[in-house]
């Protein structure tokens, strides 16, 4: 069980902390907090694939996060993605998956985290798919493969669920907070964390809903222009400004 020792940093902020994890284990979680009442959450699809940070700084754009997972090799969004209430290319995960596999839905400036099928076939304004929904009403909600990531792990590297590795998540907190959160891994003194870790982590920052999003060597936490974390490859080698991705949620003033 993860016991946390940081607490969400002020808005427009990122603070980062060690984690004390069963069996001893330790990771660093990087957390950026914005008003969800003044930021504007964003789905940007990238003209095939960047990496985060000098993306960020093509574009202006100051807080970022790594997005939805991809197909390889072409590097398509995997999962659903609609940006402007437009579907945009992408591999849609294996039936029966897909049809309930979590999403974050930005409808006129508000953000929901929910499961797939609680939305309609065509929602408007953006929606990125991805998961497994990692927080329901304040409480953890992954200890069944509800969304089928164990069972149809087929379509990624490995099974998601199992294990510790660096992973990324967005949560929408109780007090009207959006936290946008990376954890490192890969390491010796960096163990990652499994879902269930990061659930918890996320609960005891105030979540009310949170989802996972891809992690590994994607993962990718911009805050002020800078990436905060410390992508890895799988043997533990540094990613120099990270990997090159292919959806991205992106944190603007309104």
């Amino acid at each position: 069980m993860a016991v946390p020792s940081i607490l969400a940093p002020a808005d427009g902020r990122s603070r980062r902390g060690r984690l004390l994890l069963s069996g001893g284990a330790r990771t660093t979680v990087h957390v950026a907090c914005h008003d969800a009442d003044l930021t504007e959450i964003r789905v940007v699809v990238m003209p095939g694939q960047e990496r985060l940070e000098p993306w960020c700084r093509r574009h202006g754009v100051r807080e970022a996060l790594i997005g939805g997972f991809f197909h390889k090799p072409d590097g398509l969004p995997l999962g659903e993605v609609r940006t402007h209430g437009v579907a945009r290319d992408h591999v849609p995960f294996d039936a029966p998956w897909h049809t309930i596999r979590s999403c974050v839905h930005v409808e006129g400036g508000v953000a929901r985290i929910v499961r797939r099928d609680r939305l309609g076939p065509e929602p408007r304004g953006d929606l990125l798919q991805a998961g497994p929904l990692l927080v329901r009403e304040g409480m953890p909600c992954v200890d069944r493969d509800v969304e089928g990531f164990s069972a149809g792990s087929r379509q990624f590297d490995s099974d998601i669920t199992a294990g510790r590795y660096p992973r990324a998540a967005l949560a929408l907190t109780k007090s009207r907070r959006i936290l946008a959160v990376a954890c490192d891994g890969r390491a010796d003194d960096e163990a990652g964390m499994t879902l269930a870790e990061l659930a918890e982590t996320l609960v005891a920052l105030g979540a009310r809903a949170a989802l996972n999003l891809d992690g590994g060597g994607s993962t990718s936490l911009v805050c002020a222009g800078r990436l905060r974390n410390v992508p890895r490859e799988d043997h533990g080698i540094v990613l120099a400004g990270g990997r090159a991705v292919s959806t991205v949620i992106a944190f603007t003033p309104r």
